[in-house]
């Protein structure tokens, strides 16, 4: 199901915008005109053999070894390419919204995106982008809340 289909269905209020194509969330960011604080970047992991969508600001990476402790795991990698293609079949690879639990992923969301009152998403392409308030995508998608992300100098 895609992501518009899903907000339309539980009425949630929220915005689609276009954009030139963007291959990376810090250029979504830029193209929308707002912070990377504020783009909720989606990156797939998977621990031991389990498969988790981590959401953390664009210009954040995660923090593997802060992952590995707050999973209680022994191993944390980031998936491949071909693993995300199958997983993301209705989405343009790279540009997977944020909403683990409609492929059947737990949502784990880095703490520090809880200080923005909106944020902003790839919409399933590269071309298309959501903003919607926090709370609201919180409500939606029930993540994990975790500390999991650094700052990418």
């Amino acid at each position: 199901m895609k992501v518009v289909e899903f907000l339309e269905t539980n009425s949630a209020k929220y915005e689609v915008t276009r954009h030139q194509p963007t291959y990376s969330a810090q250029q979504m960011a830029a193209a929308e005109h707002v912070s990377g604080r504020e783009v909720a970047k989606p990156v797939l992991i998977k621990a031991d053999d389990k498969y988790y969508m981590c959401v953390l600001p664009a210009c954040c990476k995660v923090d593997m070894d802060a992952l590995k402790e707050n999973l209680g795991v022994d191993q944390v990698a980031l998936a491949g390419e071909d693993e995300m293609s199958k997983l993301f079949a209705d989405c343009e690879l790279g540009a997977e919204p944020p909403f683990g639990n409609l492929y059947g992923l737990e949502t784990l969301m880095d703490e520090s995106l809880q200080a923005d009152e909106h944020i902003v998403f790839q919409a399933g392409t590269h071309e298309q982008a959501i903003r919607m308030a926090t709370l609201d995508y919180k409500e939606l998608v029930n993540p994990r809340i975790l500390s999991f992300s650094y700052l990418d100098r």
